[in-house]
């Protein structure tokens, strides 16, 4: 059974479009006194409204069978909260029609409705109620929300004293204890520390191993829409660009956001106004050849090109490799060349090159980022994303889970 049916769903907005607030006497006046000039006016501000409308979604169609957990992914503005906002009926759609067959629980913005001046305690009941939870269901579940946020010795302090974390730990707490059948998140297990985003999780994944709840989940966070997500919905520009198996939408995205749009090369206008200044960032294979596809079990060589204005005693290069998932998996320095001592340069220009050694780097799809450093302070840094490569596997290891391949020293022994 669908728990989610939507057709023709379509939300707009108008971008800067303010008009003065006129009584109808003022209105009447300006119509008396020149009607022509009126007419005029409301044209220009019709043709105006028109220009400012956006669409935030577009003829958005697809269904949702119950204990379907389905992934929302796309780059920012795409429409992804948009979208749950209006399933969560919190914005209501421009076109088209929602149908919602179950309760709706939405944990969209954390936190909200909670009163600084109340406690923590009377806040998990006002919070609870706001989210549409019964009084005897609140406290069926009481203990256990202020267990799972872990701010019990501060349950009858007013919350006007808790620190941001807290707050939110114990927002979240009420929020993931909802019991309805239908599920909306909306980026939430990003909250609080690496112990409770953990914590956060692993209750999602209760919910949806055990609890046969339907959901629908907006995350940044590919590896979570991986490991929750079974189907997966990608959103761009206002409509649905992909949808299918989580496996198959994730490495369509992951190669467009991260593979085939990136570039092999790039090049920076020299800055005299600065010590050092790079020229020229790229990347090589094994034989020399400027590419952004190699082959795991071949050698990468990244390029730089630097110009140094003046001379410098002591300075540092650095390249950050970081796959798809935003993992630095490695940062590189041109000081390791001479044991972590800083580089000493002359005026001039420079070239230098980092070797990535094969079987090092697993299949995925690699940004870059480089950043220099003068005396110790860092002076010049481009963000990740301008150059980047995909690595494919083509030698015979057989092991991609992780971020590298390790070379380990098995020693196997008969004991008895």
């Amino acid at each position: 059974m669908s728990m989610i049916e939507v057709k023709n769903l379509g939300k707009k907005y108008k971008i800067g479009a303010h008009q003065p607030y006129l009584a109808l006497r003022d209105t009447l006046t300006n119509i008396a006194k020149s009607p022509f000039h009126w007419l005029k006016d409301k044209t220009v501000q019709q043709k105006k409204s028109r220009r400012s409308d956006f669409w935030a979604l577009k003829d958005i169609h697809f269904s949702v069978e119950e204990g379907d957990v389905v992934g929302i992914i796309g780059r920012n503005g795409s429409g992804k909260s948009t979208l749950l906002k209006i399933l969560s009926q919190i914005t209501p759609p421009t076109e088209g029609q929602v149908t919602l067959r179950g309760r709706v629980g939405s944990l969209l913005e954390v936190g909200t409705g909670f009163h600084p001046e109340l406690s923590g305690r009377e806040n998990v009941y006002l919070n609870g109620a706001i989210l549409g939870m019964r009084k005897k269901e609140i406290e069926k579940k009481f203990d256990e929300i202020v267990e799972f946020s872990g701010v019990e010795k501060f349950l009858d302090t007013p919350v006007k004293r808790y620190s941001s974390g807290m707050q939110v730990r114990l927002a979240f707490s009420v929020a993931a204890h909802l019991d309805p059948e239908i599920l909306m998140i909306d980026e939430v297990l990003t909250v609080g520390d690496i112990e409770f985003q953990k914590k956060c999780l692993d209750r999602m994944g209760k919910i949806t191993r055990t609890d046969g709840k339907t959901i629908l989940f907006v995350s940044h966070n590919i590896s979570a829409v991986q490991s929750l997500c079974s189907k997966t919905i990608w959103l761009e520009k206002a409509k649905i660009r992909a949808m299918g198996k989580t496996e198959d939408v994730v490495r369509q995205y992951l190669e467009e956001m991260n593979g085939s749009n990136s570039t092999s090369m790039i090049e920076f206008p020299a800055d005299e106004h600065k010590e050092m200044s790079f020229l020229k960032f790229w990347i090589t294979d094994n034989a020399g050849n400027m590419t952004n596809v190699v082959g795991n079990d071949t050698q990468t060589k990244i390029w730089i090109n630097l110009s140094v204005h003046i001379p410098i005693d002591s300075a540092d290069v650095a390249i950050a490799i970081i796959n798809s998932k935003g993992v630095v998996v490695t940062v590189v320095y041109l000081s390791d060349m001479q044991g972590g001592k800083l580089v000493s340069f002359q005026k001039g220009t420079y070239t230098m090159s980092a070797s990535i050694p094969p079987n090092f780097l697993v299949p995925d799809y690699y940004s870059l980022r480089i950043w220099s450093y003068i005396g110790g302070v860092k002076n010049i840094d481009y963000s990740e994303g301008d150059i980047g490569f995909r690595v494919e596997h083509l030698s015979s290891i057989h092991s991609i889970v992780g971020c590298v391949f390790k070379d380990v020293d098995w020693n196997l022994k008969k004991i008895r």
